[in-house]
Protein backbone atom coordinates (compact mmCIF):
# COMPACT_ATOMS: atom_id res chain seq x y z
CA UNK A 1 0.00 0.00 0.00
CA UNK A 2 1.37 3.38 -0.97
CA UNK A 3 1.40 5.94 1.88
CA UNK A 4 0.66 9.52 1.05
CA UNK A 5 3.31 11.98 2.23
CA UNK A 6 2.43 14.17 5.17
CA UNK A 7 1.94 17.89 4.79
CA UNK A 8 5.34 18.50 6.40
CA UNK A 9 7.04 16.23 3.87
CA UNK A 10 5.42 17.97 0.89
CA UNK A 11 5.99 21.51 2.20
CA UNK A 12 9.10 23.24 0.88
CA UNK A 13 11.66 24.13 3.57
CA UNK A 14 11.34 27.87 2.94
CA UNK A 15 7.59 27.78 3.31
CA UNK A 16 7.87 25.62 6.42
CA UNK A 17 10.27 28.12 7.96
CA UNK A 18 7.88 30.96 7.14
CA UNK A 19 5.02 29.04 8.75
CA UNK A 20 7.05 28.52 11.91
CA UNK A 21 7.90 32.21 12.06
CA UNK A 22 4.26 33.15 11.49
CA UNK A 23 3.15 30.71 14.21
CA UNK A 24 5.67 32.16 16.67
CA UNK A 25 4.52 35.69 15.84
CA UNK A 26 0.88 34.68 16.27
CA UNK A 27 1.60 33.05 19.63
CA UNK A 28 3.50 36.15 20.74
CA UNK A 29 0.65 38.47 19.74
CA UNK A 30 -1.90 36.29 21.53
CA UNK A 31 0.21 36.19 24.71
CA UNK A 32 0.69 39.97 24.67
CA UNK A 33 -3.03 40.49 24.05
CA UNK A 34 -3.95 38.15 26.92
CA UNK A 35 -1.54 39.95 29.28
CA UNK A 36 -2.94 43.31 28.22
CA UNK A 37 -6.47 42.14 28.98
CA UNK A 38 -5.55 41.00 32.51
CA UNK A 39 -2.87 43.63 33.23
CA UNK A 40 -4.94 45.19 36.03
CA UNK A 41 -4.88 41.86 37.88
CA UNK A 42 -1.18 41.08 37.41
CA UNK A 43 -0.26 42.62 40.83
CA UNK A 44 -2.82 40.37 42.54
CA UNK A 45 -1.43 37.30 40.77
CA UNK A 46 2.15 38.33 41.57
CA UNK A 47 1.34 38.79 45.27
CA UNK A 48 -0.42 35.42 45.32
CA UNK A 49 2.66 33.78 43.79
CA UNK A 50 4.98 35.41 46.34
CA UNK A 51 2.81 34.30 49.28
CA UNK A 52 2.38 30.81 47.84
CA UNK A 53 6.15 30.41 47.40
CA UNK A 54 6.75 31.56 50.97
CA UNK A 55 4.12 29.21 52.44
CA UNK A 56 4.81 26.25 50.15
CA UNK A 57 6.95 24.31 52.71
CA UNK A 58 4.28 24.88 55.36
CA UNK A 59 1.57 23.62 53.02
CA UNK A 60 3.54 20.47 52.17
CA UNK A 61 4.21 19.84 55.86
CA UNK A 62 0.51 20.20 56.72
CA UNK A 63 -0.49 17.92 53.84
CA UNK A 64 1.94 15.31 55.13
CA UNK A 65 0.15 15.13 58.48
CA UNK A 66 -2.17 12.17 58.85
CA UNK A 67 -5.15 14.41 59.71
CA UNK A 68 -4.87 16.36 56.44
CA UNK A 69 -3.58 13.69 54.07
CA UNK A 70 -5.59 13.81 50.85
CA UNK A 71 -7.47 16.97 51.94
CA UNK A 72 -5.79 19.48 49.67
CA UNK A 73 -8.87 21.69 49.36
CA UNK A 74 -9.22 21.96 53.14
CA UNK A 75 -5.54 22.80 53.59
CA UNK A 76 -5.73 25.40 50.82
CA UNK A 77 -8.80 26.97 52.38
CA UNK A 78 -7.22 27.12 55.86
CA UNK A 79 -4.00 28.71 54.59
CA UNK A 80 -5.91 31.24 52.50
CA UNK A 81 -8.08 32.19 55.47
CA UNK A 82 -4.97 32.52 57.63
CA UNK A 83 -3.41 34.94 55.13
CA UNK A 84 -6.66 36.92 54.98
CA UNK A 85 -6.83 37.20 58.77
CA UNK A 86 -3.19 38.29 59.00
CA UNK A 87 -4.06 41.24 56.77
CA UNK A 88 -7.62 42.01 57.85
CA UNK A 89 -7.06 41.89 61.62
CA UNK A 90 -4.30 44.57 61.76
CA UNK A 91 -6.18 46.81 59.33
CA UNK A 92 -9.40 46.38 61.30
CA UNK A 93 -7.57 47.13 64.54
CA UNK A 94 -6.15 50.31 63.05
CA UNK A 95 -9.53 51.44 61.72
CA UNK A 96 -11.20 50.74 65.07
CA UNK A 97 -8.51 52.66 66.91
CA UNK A 98 -8.80 55.57 64.48
CA UNK A 99 -12.57 55.62 64.94
CA UNK A 100 -12.12 55.81 68.71
CA UNK A 101 -9.68 58.67 68.34
CA UNK A 102 -11.82 60.56 65.81
CA UNK A 103 -13.90 62.28 68.52
CA UNK A 104 -10.81 63.48 70.37
CA UNK A 105 -9.34 64.73 67.09
CA UNK A 106 -12.47 66.74 66.32
CA UNK A 107 -12.39 68.27 69.82
CA UNK A 108 -8.71 69.16 69.41
CA UNK A 109 -9.31 70.80 66.02
CA UNK A 110 -12.21 72.84 67.46
CA UNK A 111 -10.05 73.88 70.40
CA UNK A 112 -7.17 75.15 68.29
CA UNK A 113 -9.62 76.96 66.04
CA UNK A 114 -10.93 78.88 69.05
CA UNK A 115 -7.82 79.20 71.22
CA UNK A 116 -4.79 78.35 69.09
CA UNK A 117 -1.99 75.90 69.87
CA UNK A 118 -0.29 76.60 73.22
CA UNK A 119 3.47 76.85 73.30
CA UNK A 120 5.07 73.60 74.54
CA UNK A 121 6.86 73.99 77.85
CA UNK A 122 10.09 72.39 76.61
CA UNK A 123 10.70 75.27 74.18
CA UNK A 124 11.54 77.61 77.07
CA UNK A 125 14.26 75.20 78.24
CA UNK A 126 16.01 74.81 74.90
CA UNK A 127 19.71 75.72 75.07
CA UNK A 128 19.45 77.95 71.99
CA UNK A 129 16.88 79.62 69.69
CA UNK A 130 14.15 79.48 72.33
CA UNK A 131 13.24 83.17 71.89
CA UNK A 132 13.05 82.90 68.09
CA UNK A 133 10.86 79.77 68.30
CA UNK A 134 8.61 81.37 70.91
CA UNK A 135 8.17 84.50 68.81
CA UNK A 136 7.31 82.50 65.69
CA UNK A 137 4.92 80.28 67.64
CA UNK A 138 3.10 83.26 69.17
CA UNK A 139 2.78 84.92 65.77
CA UNK A 140 1.57 81.84 63.85
CA UNK A 141 0.10 79.19 66.15
CA UNK A 142 -0.78 80.68 69.54
CA UNK A 143 -3.57 82.86 68.11
CA UNK A 144 -7.03 81.42 67.24
CA UNK A 145 -6.70 79.57 63.96
CA UNK A 146 -10.31 79.71 62.79
CA UNK A 147 -9.48 82.34 60.15
CA UNK A 148 -6.12 80.89 59.09
CA UNK A 149 -5.53 79.60 55.57
CA UNK A 150 -4.75 76.11 56.87
CA UNK A 151 -8.09 75.80 58.68
CA UNK A 152 -9.99 77.16 55.71
CA UNK A 153 -8.29 74.55 53.57
CA UNK A 154 -9.77 71.81 55.75
CA UNK A 155 -13.22 72.81 54.52
CA UNK A 156 -12.31 73.32 50.90
CA UNK A 157 -13.19 71.20 47.90
CA UNK A 158 -9.68 69.74 47.95
CA UNK A 159 -10.52 67.71 51.06
CA UNK A 160 -13.66 66.32 49.42
CA UNK A 161 -11.68 65.42 46.31
CA UNK A 162 -8.99 63.76 48.42
CA UNK A 163 -11.62 61.74 50.25
CA UNK A 164 -13.17 60.52 47.00
CA UNK A 165 -9.80 59.53 45.56
CA UNK A 166 -8.82 57.76 48.76
CA UNK A 167 -12.11 55.88 48.80
CA UNK A 168 -11.69 54.84 45.16
CA UNK A 169 -8.13 53.62 45.80
CA UNK A 170 -9.27 51.75 48.90
CA UNK A 171 -12.07 50.07 46.97
CA UNK A 172 -9.65 49.14 44.16
CA UNK A 173 -7.19 47.72 46.69
CA UNK A 174 -9.97 45.71 48.34
CA UNK A 175 -10.98 44.21 44.99
CA UNK A 176 -7.36 43.28 44.19
CA UNK A 177 -7.01 41.75 47.65
CA UNK A 178 -10.05 39.59 47.00
CA UNK A 179 -8.69 38.43 43.64
CA UNK A 180 -5.33 37.75 45.29
CA UNK A 181 -6.99 35.46 47.84
CA UNK A 182 -8.88 33.60 45.11
CA UNK A 183 -5.67 33.17 43.10
CA UNK A 184 -3.80 32.03 46.19
CA UNK A 185 -6.45 29.39 46.92
CA UNK A 186 -6.24 28.10 43.34
CA UNK A 187 -2.43 27.91 43.51
CA UNK A 188 -2.55 26.01 46.79
CA UNK A 189 -5.21 23.66 45.47
CA UNK A 190 -3.20 22.93 42.32
CA UNK A 191 -0.33 21.94 44.58
CA UNK A 192 2.40 19.69 43.22
CA UNK A 193 0.76 19.51 39.79
CA UNK A 194 1.35 23.23 39.28
CA UNK A 195 4.95 23.19 40.51
CA UNK A 196 5.67 20.09 38.43
CA UNK A 197 4.22 21.72 35.32
CA UNK A 198 6.29 24.86 35.87
CA UNK A 199 9.50 22.88 36.29
CA UNK A 200 8.67 20.73 33.27
CA UNK A 201 8.01 23.80 31.15
CA UNK A 202 11.23 25.46 32.29
CA UNK A 203 13.11 22.24 31.51
CA UNK A 204 11.70 22.05 28.01
CA UNK A 205 12.43 25.71 27.32
CA UNK A 206 15.85 26.07 28.97
CA UNK A 207 17.01 22.58 29.87
CA UNK A 208 18.21 21.40 33.27
CA UNK A 209 19.64 24.85 34.00
CA UNK A 210 16.16 26.34 33.62
CA UNK A 211 14.72 24.06 36.30
CA UNK A 212 17.57 24.88 38.67
CA UNK A 213 17.12 28.59 38.01
CA UNK A 214 13.41 28.43 38.80
CA UNK A 215 14.12 26.62 42.05
CA UNK A 216 16.75 29.15 43.09
CA UNK A 217 14.45 32.05 42.28
CA UNK A 218 11.74 30.47 44.44
CA UNK A 219 14.32 30.06 47.23
CA UNK A 220 15.26 33.72 46.87
CA UNK A 221 11.65 34.83 47.19
CA UNK A 222 11.11 32.53 50.19
CA UNK A 223 14.27 33.77 51.89
CA UNK A 224 13.34 37.39 51.28
CA UNK A 225 9.88 36.91 52.75
CA UNK A 226 11.42 35.22 55.78
CA UNK A 227 14.00 37.96 56.22
CA UNK A 228 11.55 40.83 55.85
CA UNK A 229 8.59 39.44 57.78
CA UNK A 230 10.40 37.67 60.62
CA UNK A 231 12.81 40.54 61.23
CA UNK A 232 9.97 43.06 61.00
CA UNK A 233 7.90 41.20 63.58
CA UNK A 234 10.96 40.92 65.84
CA UNK A 235 11.66 44.65 65.64
CA UNK A 236 8.01 45.44 66.34
CA UNK A 237 7.98 43.17 69.41
CA UNK A 238 11.20 44.61 70.87
CA UNK A 239 10.20 48.20 70.28
CA UNK A 240 6.72 47.43 71.65
CA UNK A 241 8.38 46.52 74.94
CA UNK A 242 10.26 49.83 74.85
CA UNK A 243 7.00 51.70 74.21
CA UNK A 244 5.32 49.97 77.16
CA UNK A 245 8.22 50.70 79.52
CA UNK A 246 8.42 54.40 78.61
CA UNK A 247 4.67 55.01 78.73
CA UNK A 248 3.83 55.51 75.05
CA UNK A 249 0.04 55.19 74.55
CA UNK A 250 -1.60 52.59 72.31
CA UNK A 251 1.35 50.22 72.65
CA UNK A 252 -0.20 47.33 70.72
CA UNK A 253 -1.22 49.41 67.72
CA UNK A 254 2.08 51.30 67.64
CA UNK A 255 4.08 48.06 67.89
CA UNK A 256 2.07 46.66 64.99
CA UNK A 257 2.73 49.78 62.91
CA UNK A 258 6.43 49.50 63.77
CA UNK A 259 6.50 45.84 62.69
CA UNK A 260 4.91 46.68 59.33
CA UNK A 261 7.29 49.61 58.83
CA UNK A 262 10.26 47.43 59.80
CA UNK A 263 9.44 45.06 56.95
CA UNK A 264 10.44 47.90 54.65
CA UNK A 265 14.14 48.79 54.74
CA UNK A 266 14.97 51.80 56.94
CA UNK A 267 11.31 52.72 57.60
CA UNK A 268 11.10 51.71 61.26
CA UNK A 269 13.02 54.84 62.48
CA UNK A 270 10.14 57.00 61.23
CA UNK A 271 7.80 55.31 63.72
CA UNK A 272 9.96 55.06 66.82
CA UNK A 273 11.43 58.53 66.29
CA UNK A 274 7.85 59.84 66.14
CA UNK A 275 7.13 58.04 69.43
CA UNK A 276 10.26 59.53 70.98
CA UNK A 277 9.25 62.99 69.77
CA UNK A 278 5.82 62.52 71.32
CA UNK A 279 7.39 61.56 74.65
CA UNK A 280 9.62 64.62 74.51
CA UNK A 281 7.02 67.19 73.44
CA UNK A 282 3.82 65.98 75.12
CA UNK A 283 4.91 64.11 78.22
CA UNK A 284 8.20 65.95 78.70
CA UNK A 285 10.10 62.76 79.54
CA UNK A 286 13.52 63.44 78.08
CA UNK A 287 15.05 60.21 79.39
CA UNK A 288 12.23 58.10 77.93
CA UNK A 289 12.49 59.81 74.55
CA UNK A 290 16.25 59.31 74.39
CA UNK A 291 15.87 55.71 75.53
CA UNK A 292 13.30 54.86 72.83
CA UNK A 293 15.38 56.54 70.12
CA UNK A 294 18.68 54.94 71.13
CA UNK A 295 17.17 51.49 71.67
CA UNK A 296 15.34 51.71 68.37
CA UNK A 297 18.46 52.62 66.40
CA UNK A 298 20.40 49.78 68.04
CA UNK A 299 17.67 47.26 67.18
CA UNK A 300 17.39 48.50 63.59
CA UNK A 301 21.18 48.53 63.12
CA UNK A 302 21.56 44.93 64.30
CA UNK A 303 18.54 43.74 62.31
CA UNK A 304 19.36 45.52 59.05
CA UNK A 305 23.09 44.84 59.00
CA UNK A 306 23.37 41.38 60.54
CA UNK A 307 20.13 39.41 60.97
CA UNK A 308 18.23 40.26 57.76
CA UNK A 309 21.20 39.87 55.34
CA UNK A 310 22.05 36.51 56.93
CA UNK A 311 18.47 35.21 56.60
CA UNK A 312 18.12 36.35 53.00
CA UNK A 313 21.67 35.73 51.85
CA UNK A 314 22.00 32.27 53.39
CA UNK A 315 18.94 30.98 51.57
CA UNK A 316 19.94 32.48 48.23
CA UNK A 317 23.74 32.48 48.65
CA UNK A 318 23.84 36.15 47.70
CA UNK A 319 26.43 38.61 48.98
CA UNK A 320 25.19 41.29 51.37
CA UNK A 321 25.62 44.07 48.82
CA UNK A 322 23.49 42.28 46.21
CA UNK A 323 20.82 41.59 48.84
CA UNK A 324 20.72 45.28 49.71
CA UNK A 325 20.69 46.37 46.08
CA UNK A 326 18.00 43.84 45.25
CA UNK A 327 15.69 44.98 48.06
CA UNK A 328 16.15 48.73 47.59
CA UNK A 329 16.30 48.64 43.79
CA UNK A 330 13.34 46.32 43.57
CA UNK A 331 11.27 48.55 45.87
CA UNK A 332 12.15 51.63 43.82
CA UNK A 333 11.31 49.94 40.51
CA UNK A 334 8.29 47.75 41.34
CA UNK A 335 7.04 49.23 44.59
CA UNK A 336 6.29 47.03 47.58
CA UNK A 337 6.22 43.92 45.41
CA UNK A 338 9.78 44.68 44.30
CA UNK A 339 11.05 43.87 47.80
CA UNK A 340 10.62 40.20 46.86
CA UNK A 341 11.25 40.41 43.11
CA UNK A 342 14.57 42.24 43.48
CA UNK A 343 16.50 39.52 45.34
CA UNK A 344 15.09 36.89 42.95
CA UNK A 345 16.45 38.84 39.97
CA UNK A 346 19.79 39.25 41.74
CA UNK A 347 19.86 35.46 42.12
CA UNK A 348 19.36 35.09 38.38
CA UNK A 349 22.22 37.54 37.82
CA UNK A 350 24.56 35.53 40.06
CA UNK A 351 23.61 32.24 38.37
CA UNK A 352 24.22 33.69 34.91
CA UNK A 353 27.56 35.13 36.02
CA UNK A 354 28.69 31.83 37.51
CA UNK A 355 27.73 30.02 34.31
CA UNK A 356 29.62 32.58 32.23
CA UNK A 357 32.88 32.41 34.17
CA UNK A 358 32.73 28.63 34.67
Amino acid sequence: MIQRPSSHDSTPPDRLRMQQIASAALYGVLVVLALWIVHDFIPAVAWACVIAIALWPAMRAIEGHRLFKGRTTLVSLLLTLAVALLVVLPVGLGIAQAAREAHDLRVWVRTIQENGVPLPTFVEHLPFASHQISAWWQANLAQPLADSAAMKGLHSQAIVTFGRRFGARAAHGLVLFGFMLVTLFVIFQAGPRLSGALLKGAGRAFGADGEQLIQRMAGAVRGTVTGLVVVGLGEGALLGIAYAVTGVPHVTLLALVTAVAAMLPFCAPVVFCGAALWLFMVQGTVAGAIGVAVFGFVVVFVAEHFVRPVLIGSSTRLPFLLVLFGILGGAETFGLLGLFIGPALMTVLVVLWNDWVR
